[in-house]
């Protein structure tokens, strides 16, 4: 998602670039990355716009500016939505990636994106996440031909940033304005707050759409530890899971008790799609549905 006119001339000069995220603490709703760049001639004009730190304006005051920067021929902009359920699985999956290391990755896949459509960037402003200077000497070895600025607070420093931290918080609010729940119960409702952990409204939302055994809603990220209270009282599952050895025998450990409350749901993992489609060492629902896995159609 982002500006989608053709490429325009002043984008053959040189351009400077801003990034900025929205939506790293809530516990509720995607994280969205978002950046905004314009020639480096046109950074006085960018100053005179007014745009500021998002967290600062309305958002009615922030839907005007975005307005403003869409309809501005001389300013380009893209963002990356991370949903939370992405977040979730990568934080919860058995190689982990964290929080700081998932933004780095989109900051990063914003900075390809937009060289990749032949932009031609020189500057690049970043507000930081972690260690500044690591995280500088990072990008600057994945793009050598670009200067990196990486500061806290970056987006009430520079313009260029105000204007991607605008991008990225109208997007979110977007995003969770027009959230449609995969889920279905006559009890759901959308007054959640701002979704930030310490919201008494976010709280409640989530006290009251916990489930018992499937846990909360997909608008929920369940990698977060303001979750965790929610699961102590929650239904522990049993699953029937063999461990299956290269020669398809099971090694007698049998049923394996897994609990939900530990949020990921972990279990022996096949050793080889053949294994899986000759039934051995499957879940005895397969098994007794003769009920075979096929490959090929």
């Amino acid at each position: 998602m982002g500006s989608e006119a053709p490429l325009p001339q002043w984008a053959s000069e040189p351009c400077i670039m801003g990034i900025d995220e929205a939506g790293r603490g809530p516990v509720l709703g995607p994280m969205v990355y978002g950046c905004l760049y314009c020639g480096l001639s046109y950074q006085e004009t960018l100053s005179s716009l007014n745009f500021a730190d998002s967290k600062t304006l309305k958002e009615e005051k922030r839907e005007e500016l975005f307005e403003i920067l869409k309809s501005d021929d001389s300013i380009g902009w893209a963002v990356d939505v991370l949903d939370p359920r992405e977040l979730s699985a990568k934080m919860l999956k058995k190689n982990k990636i964290n929080l700081n290391e998932i933004s780095h990755n989109s900051a990063i896949g914003l900075v390809n994106r937009v060289l990749n459509m032949g932009v031609l960037l020189t500057e690049v402003y970043v507000d930081t996440v972690g260690d500044a200077e690591k995280y500088r000497i990072k990008l600057s070895e994945l793009f050598p031909a670009v200067k990196f600025v990486v500061a806290k607070k970056a987006d009430s420093l520079y313009p260029v940033v105000s204007g991607a931290s605008i991008v990225a918080k109208v997007i979110r609010d977007r995003a969770l304005r027009s959230w449609a729940f995969d889920e279905t119960s006559e009890n759901m409702h959308r007054n959640f707050g701002s979704g930030y952990p310490g919201d008494p409204e976010t709280k409640a939302w989530l006290d009251h759409h916990k489930h018992s055994v499937f846990g909360f809603p997909s608008l929920v990220r369940f990698s977060w530890g303001t979750c965790t209270p929610y699961f102590n009282k929650i239904v522990e599952v049993l699953w029937e899971s063999d461990k299956v050895d290269e020669d398809g025998s099971s090694n007698g450990r049998g049923k394996r008790q897994l609990k939900l409350s530990n949020v990921g749901i972990s279990g022996y993992k096949r050793k080889t799609e053949e294994i899986e489609s000759s039934g051995k060492g499957r879940c005895k629902f397969f098994q007794s549905r003769k009920l075979e896995l096929l490959a090929h159609f």
